[in-house]
């Protein structure tokens, strides 16, 4: 199989370096977690047998804990850093989180500067540490952080080295990684491998394989796959049929796709299709300009049982407005909707839409409907429709909207982005009055003027005699 180079690893000297620096200036300070300080100082005052001497400390471990000995040791201390990571991720009361991962990915530099590592397996060797197939785990699991794949392998082949057997996880997270640097064939080679020392690929593995064979469009590929798992038992499940789809519907035509689900809709019930299943085939028909058609699916949907969501709904929506059918947009808003918090939900999401297209006047009589009808838009719809309306520079449309939604207890919560754009449309159109109004409400509420507008704004405020307001908007600290 192709072999990934990892000369920049295989190649590196191994270092055991004295740990060779002042004592105080790693631990004279008060740190935020009394377990982090005396984990610091049995590390520093204990330099041999650092697994050994961890064990020993009686402190509680957790996040806060781990992040604080992260920081201490981060600049001249990196690799003690590193083992009590490595060790803290086996210990019986603790397991890392995927946070935690990518936080001691972050504080270490391990993107770039991948030898921090390399340096601890090599201190293993040299001290015949007892090192496990967990250990490697956390390892590996550091090296899916750093999205490294070259590492990964790397730290892969080390395990033999340890008389530490692989195991299907330990492949896992490599072939993972693998995969989503586009590297198909490796990843193939790899799960060969697990053949060869008696692994068995599970769901984890095909998935990965077969969500990367999807989508750089290798669809025969994914199929053979799907063929594969079932020859070793590992049934394909309602995911794995999904992901071909989203392949298919990508990649292929839709009309394979329509056939592939059928076949689905003719499965066991682990593999039929299910809300996912459906709303990727939807979006792939909205994504190609064929919303009607996308409605069809949605019939096809209901009529298994299977409930539409947000994202189906979105999706369809969107696709409609593109097309100009908004009607149709609005009968599918009737015809999904449970209750009125769904309705005014998709309303919102209809009044969205228009608005990303251009069709802000269509979008502000949809809104004006809602709140006509007693629904209450949320705050980003509101929003979106201001903005889009100011910005078509109809200033006064746009405040007279803002004006009623604040008389009517609809008052939205309107940021300083929001605020700024309106203020400075009201100014360069010389609407005083509006303008003043909206001034001293800002001024009330304590919202800051974004910094491109201020100069104009004050100085248009004071020509026209408003110098204390003036003065105040231009002066307003957000922090305050």
């Amino acid at each position: 199989m192709p072999v990934v180079s990892v000369s920049r690893y295989l190649f590196l000297p191994i270092p055991h370096k004295p740990l060779g620096f002042s004592f105080t200036k790693l631990v004279l300070f008060t740190t935020s977690s009394p377990s982090a300080e005396k984990f610091l100082i049995n590390l520093l005052e204990n330099r041999s047998n650092t697994e050994k001497v961890l064990e020993s400390v009686k402190a509680k471990l957790d996040a806060p804990c781990i992040s604080e000995v992260l920081k201490r040791c981060v600049v001249n201390e990196p690799q003690l850093g590193l083992r009590f990571f490595i060790w803290s991720g086996l210990h019986p009361t603790y397991r890392h989180s995927s946070y935690m991962y990518s936080k001691a990915c972050k504080l270490l530099g391990l993107e770039k500067n991948p030898s921090i590592l390399v340096d601890v397996i090599s201190a293993y060797r040299v001290e015949n540490s007892v090192v496990s197939v967990k250990m490697f785990k956390v390892v590996l699991n550091l090296c899916r952080a750093a999205k490294d794949e070259k590492l990964g392998l790397w730290v892969l082949r080390k395990m033999k080295e340890f008389n530490c057997r692989p195991d299907t996880v330990a492949y896992n997270v490599v072939i993972r990684l693998v995969v989503e640097k586009g590297e198909l064939d490796e990843a193939m080679g790899l799960m060969r491998e697990m053949g060869l020392i008696d692994l068995y690929p599970d769901m984890i593995t095909y998935v990965s394989m077969i969500k990367g064979f999807c989508d750089v469009g290798r669809l025969e590929d994914a199929c053979q796959l799907i063929k594969c798992m079932k020859g070793h038992g590992c049934l394909p499940n309602a995911v794995v049929y999904s992901t071909l789809l989203d392949g298919v519907c990508k990649h292929g035509s839709l009309e394979k796709a329509l056939e592939f689900l059928g076949k689905m809709e003719k499965e066991d019930e682990d593999c039929r299709p299910n809300v996912v299943t459906y709303s990727t085939l939807i979006k792939g028909f909205v994504e190609k300009g064929r919303a009607m058609e996308a409605l069809g699916v949605l019939d096809r949907m209901e009529d298994t049982g299977v409930q539409p969501n947000r994202v189906t709904i979105t999706a369809l929506i969107d696709g409609l407005c593109k097309e100009g059918l908004v009607e149709e947009a609005r009968n599918i808003i009737d015809r999904v909707s449970g209750g009125s918090e769904q309705h005014n939900k998709f309303y919102g999401l209809l009044v969205v839409s228009l608005c990303r297209i251009g069709k802000t006047k269509e979008a502000e009589k949809i809104f004006r409907m809602m709140i006509a009808s007693g629904m209450k838009p949320n705050d980003f719809v509101s929003c979106t429709i201001i903005k889009a309306i100011f910005l078509e520079h109809r200033v006064l449309d746009g405040y007279g909207l803002f004006d009623s939604l604040e008389k009517s207890g609809h008052f939205p919560a309107i940021d300083s982005d929001i605020c700024s754009i309106m203020l400075a449309g009201l100014c360069e159109k010389s609407h005083l009055v509006e303008a003043a109004k909206l001034a001293t409400l800002m001024v009330e509420r304590r919202i800051q003027l974004k910094s491109p507008y201020v100069q104009n704004i004050v100085e248009y405020l004071k020509n026209y005699g408003e110098d204390d307001l003036a003065s105040q908007i231009g002066s307003i600290d957000s922090k305050l």
